[in-house]
Parts: structure tokens; sequence; C-alpha cells
């Protein structure tokens, strides 16, 4: 029994799993961002409109840290950048707390998620000089646990701390788990010299991801994708509160059961759809679908089981589509510079983050949270559109 279970683990390597307890720590303290909006209205009083534009600065400086992310990874190497993000991010984290007015927050937002977000591009072209061709998937899908196991920690303790304590506490902690994390990566962590054969592989062409067409066209759907998941980091807490009122310790709870299902499901998943050898786009497609489903249910009754049915959908829909879109991009990084594709890759959600947030607060004041979820679904639909014919693309 528990050699199936650890069957979808062998064959990793020693760094990728480093880098999966640096991102657990990291992530068990990602307490600030699932609690930003309720910090902004509740404890800072901010209307949801102020609250939409400083998400949006989130998003720009995510922005502009995934694109200087990809230079510095290929330029100066991903062991430095991620580390010196880490470290840099938990000193702003630290600070922001002694931030209250508008603009201050609206700047120093903008500031730690241009920071924080230059480790992403190095992070995965690290994960992909770590690994080998037949185990990327699943030195994603294992990244992808470690985030999300500490994702289901830190939205749990982020809740009682606020519950129990005050919001100051989290960014304390947020900003601590980064410092650590980073520490980790400096002292038991290196760059990887690749062979010059990769290198001859992976440079020779020098393509520019922004002129790979097909690329652009998959770009835009995971654009759509995350334009959609950002709502449950942003509106949705909003909906749990104002329309179910559940107090912050009952919604960190609900939001961290989806890091604990990824945490348990989303491997042996992965593990069967890569032997399954399924066109990735069409799981990708599979996966848009539930992403779509979680937010129509929350329109078949103001109550917690649709909520909670919401987040298994949305959850099973992660698990489906962000392995195998990452391994996409992974795998058309190989065109030209990597860190240059997966900066713009890791950019999608960043504008995702600009214009997400802003604009489903915005709807949702004016026309209400149940047609903000209607129009989710549809832009889920759209995404599928988008998938399905790139894919006849590239069949053809």
């Amino acid at each position: 029994m528990f050699e199936k279970i650890l069957q979808p683990y062998k064959g990793l390597s020693k760094e990728v799993w480093i880098l999966a307890l640096t991102t657990l720590i990291n992530r068990a303290g990602a307490m600030v961002v699932p609690f930003l909006a309720l910090y902004l209205t509740n404890y800072l009083e901010f209307t949801m409109e102020q609250v939409g534009w400083i998400m949006s600065c989130y998003g720009f400086g995510s922005l502009a840290g995934t694109f200087i992310g990809g230079k510095l990874a290929d330029r100066v190497g991903y062991h430095i950048t991620m580390y010196a993000s880490l470290l840099g991010a938990g000193l702003v984290f630290i600070t922001l707390q002694f931030l209250s007015d508008y603009y201050h927050i609206c700047i120093g937002i903008f500031i730690l998620s241009l920071i924080a977000d230059i480790f992403r591009p190095a992070m995965w072209v690290a994960l992909d000089n770590y690994s080998l061709a037949e185990n990327r998937t699943r030195s994603v899908t294992l990244i992808r646990l470690a985030i999300n196991l500490g994702f289901s920690l830190g939205p749990a303790a982020g809740g009682l701390i606020i519950t129990w304590w005050t919001y100051k506490g989290i960014f304390i902690v947020d900003g601590l788990t980064c410092i650590i994390a980073g520490l980790i990566i400096a002292f038991y962590l290196s760059q990887k010299t690749v062979p010059q054969a990769k290198k001859d592989t992976v440079l020779s062409p020098k393509k520019s991801p922004y002129k790979d067409r097909l690329f652009l066209v998959f770009w835009l759907a995971l654009f759509l994708i995350g334009f959609t998941f950002m709502q449950y980091f942003s509106t949705v807490p909003l909906y749990y509160s104002e329309v179910l009122f559940l107090s912050e310790d009952r919604i960190g709870l609900l939001l961290a059961s989806n890091g604990l299902l990824i945490f348990f499901l989303e491997m042996p998943l992965v593990n069967a759809f890569e032997k399954s050898k399924l066109n990735h786009l069409k799981i990708v497609i599979a996966g848009t679908i539930l992403l779509m489903l979680s937010f129509l249910v929350l329109n078949l009754g103001p109550w917690v089981g649709m909520a909670i049915l919401g987040i298994v959908l949305m959850t099973f829909g992660e698990m489906l589509g962000f392995p195998f879109s990452n391994s996409f991009a992974l795998d058309r990084s190989k065109r030209g510079r990597q860190g240059d594709y997966m900066a713009l890759y890791s950019m999608s959600f960043s504008v995702a983050h600009i214009m997400g947030p802003n604009i489903g607060m915005q709807f949702s004041a004016k026309f209400g949270f149940e047609n903000t979820w209607y129009l989710m679904g549809l832009l889920c639909l759209v995404s599928c559109a988008i998938l399905f014919y790139l894919q006849q693309q590239i069949a053809d």
C-alpha cells in the first residue's frame, strides 16, 4: 500500500525536494494575500472600489517582477535571483503593517509584489534544470503540493491569528517565513551547471516567446483562466463574508480545504494522467470546465453547502489545469530562452491579478455577486474555446 502511495514521488532529485521544502515553509506563512481584501475593508475601512485598485497595484508589481525575474534568471542565474527575492520580500512584508494611508498602501503593495514575483520565473527555470524530461510534470506537481500544503496551513493559521491576535500579526509571520525560505536556498541549493549538449538544445534557437504565435494564444487562454481563478482570493472571500456571513477563521478554513485536497489528491491524479498519455491541452480544458462550474454553483443558493461544492470543483479544476499548463509552457520554452518563456507564462497571472480582482470587485459592487459568477463562467468557456483552437493548430 505504502509502495503505491510513494511511487509517484520516486526519481525526483534532491534539489527538487529542497526546493519543495523551501516553498512549503514560504507558503505556510502566506497569510497576507488571502486576507488582504478583508484586511483593507474590515481593518483599514477602505471601500470595495479602493480595494480593487490596490489589488491592481499588486498585479502591476507582479507583472514587473516576473518580467525582471525572467531576465535575471537568464543573465545572473536562478539561484541568486531566488534567494534575493525571498529575503527582500520578507523585509517588505514586515514593513507593510505600518502603512495605513491609501496611496502608501498602493505603493507598498506594488513594491512587495514586484520583489516577491521576481522569484517565480527563476524558480521554474531552476525546477527544469533540477528535473529530467520524464519526471518534469511530477516535479512541477511536487512544488504545487508544497505550495498548496503551505497554503492550507497559512489561511487556517492566519484566520486564527486575526481572530485571537490582530491583522498585524500575519504580516510579521509572512515576512519571517520568506526570510527563512531565502536562507535555505542560499545555503542548501546552488546553481546547477547545465551540460553543454543541453545548453545547445535549449539556447541555440534563441526564439523570443513574444514571436511564438501559438504560445501567445496559449497565454491568452491562461490569462482568462487566471482572471477567473483570482476571484477566489479577492471577490469570493468578500462573498463569503457579506452574503454567507462567515467569520475570518471559517473563511480561512474553507480556503485551506483547497490546499488539503490538493496535497492528498494531486500527485496521484497527475501521475495517473501522465501515464495515460492524454494530450496536455485536453486536460487543461477539462480543468477549466470544472473551474467554470465552481462559479455557477454559487448561484444555486446562498448557503455554505454551495460554497463548499464550489471550492471542491475549483480545486479539481486547479489540479487538472495548472500542472499540465505549466508542463506545456516548460516544453515550449525549449525553443528559446527559458527565463523569458517562463516569465511570460508567469506574467499571464500577473496581468490577471491586475485586472481580475479589480474588475471583479467593481463589477460586484455595481451588478452584484450573482452576475459576477455568471461572467466568470462565461470567461472560462471562452478560454476553453481558445485552448481547443490551440490544440487543433498544434495537431496540424
